[in-house]
């Protein structure tokens, strides 16, 4: 007959007489790294908007390095998985007035007809969708209550309590924006108690050191030149547009002072890509770098994450068969001599070239480099 095995936790005295007990460990699934590993960067940032101002001219560190955190590999889906250290988040729920149910039918990349318009999505964790305020209309100080996790985009939010009237809204937060920060928009013009300070009339330097601070909505036409931006308009009264996701800004280049009469004026901005493009000087902007920039180097670390984040598997053209797209079939490795293109025969480097060389896109100035397949020069 087996003896039944003691408890672990329970304490029993031993033929020495003196007291033994054992400990037991608990241990869970995964636990963080002693230290965090340092990661050099595959491309360098300038640095971000100091607290005092607008930002200085971008400099380029080649030895700086961030730290990313990892986990003990207890499990295979653990052992490469990375991820940004951003412990100043909020860890509750979300503001619930502002937000939204997004589940079932409008998960699947379908549109109204039910048609698959967008691959490779389905599935995913249930969420809810922040309504984020990307006009910034509302004059007057805010505060920020908290820094949060948006599981619909890669940059964090910012939870902000208008002082005047106490509603709450939710913005694109800046890199270094924190709890208890105070930001401003001045899309409805200069406040009155500004202007007095300047002395009745508008000085392009002081107010620049009051108004362009990391966080504070502007229309373009008051941010200094050089100074990065994010959240950028491409009309007046509209919303921001471009560079809206985690890391990205633009450069204010220009200003058009000398449009001709009766025409808009417009201000010269130059996005990441490199293309440089004109947009209404009316338009809005934020002053700063959208946070989260150390999100394009995690590593989700299993296919099993990808499916929580609503992304479905791809399936490369190579390895299916010819009825299912023109790289299948074949014997071996080939997709017979012919140039890239998708399961419905459009090219895969950009499509056609269905713009006329006379008729260019008029707010571009300086458009991005493409390649079109083809191997750039050296």
């Amino acid at each position: 007959m087996l003896q039944p095995r003691l408890l672990l936790r329970q304490s029993h005295t031993t033929a020495c007489g003196f007291l033994r007990t054992r400990r037991v460990l608990s241990r869970t699934y995964a636990t963080e790294a002693e230290e965090p590993v340092l990661v050099a960067p595959v491309s360098t940032q300038p640095s971000p908007v100091t607290a005092g101002g607008f930002a200085p001219p971008a400099t380029v560190e080649l030895s700086s390095t961030f730290a990313m955190r990892t986990y003990k590999p207890r499990t295979p889906g653990v052992r490469h998985l990375k991820r940004p250290i951003n412990d100043h988040l909020w860890k509750g729920r979300p503001f619930l007035p502002l937000t939204f149910p997004k589940k079932g039918h409008g998960k699947g990349g379908r549109n109204n007809s039910g048609r698959v318009t967008v691959r490779h999505r389905g599935g995913g964790a249930k969420r809810r969708i922040r309504t984020v305020d990307f006009d910034r209309m509302a004059p007057g100080p805010h505060t920020v209550e908290r820094i949060e996790h948006d599981p619909g985009r890669s940059a964090h939010i910012a939870l902000l309590n208008e002082e005047a009237t106490g509603k709450k809204s939710y913005i694109v937060a800046a890199e270094g924006m924190r709890a208890g920060d105070v930001v401003q928009s001045y899309r409805a013009g200069i406040p009155k108690d500004l202007l007095d300070s300047m002395g009745g009339f508008v000085d392009p330097g002081v107010l620049a050191a009051r108004t362009a601070w990391r966080g504070n909505c502007l229309p373009l036409h008051m941010i200094p030149i050089g100074t990065m931006i994010y959240n950028v308009g491409s009309a007046a009264g509209r919303g921001a547009v471009f560079c809206r996701s985690a890391g990205t800004y633009a450069v204010v280049i220009s200003k058009d002072d000398e449009a001709a009469a009766g025409r808009a004026k417009y201000v010269v901005v130059r996005l990441q890509s490199g293309e440089i493009r004109k947009v209404s000087k009316d338009a809005c902007a934020t002053v700063g770098i959208a946070s989260n920039p150390h999100y394009f180097h995690r590593q989700l670390g299993k296919a099993g994450r990808s499916r929580w984040l609503n992304i479905r598997p791809t399936v490369r053209g190579l390895a299916m068969n010819a009825a299912d797209h023109p790289h299948g079939g074949g014997r071996g490795k080939s997709k017979g001599n012919v140039d890239p293109v998708s399961p419905w025969g459009m090219p895969a480097k950009g499509g056609y070239k269905t713009r006329p060389k006379r008729s260019p896109n008029k707010w571009v100035v300086t458009p991005r480099e493409r390649n079109h397949g083809k191997r750039r020069a050296k």
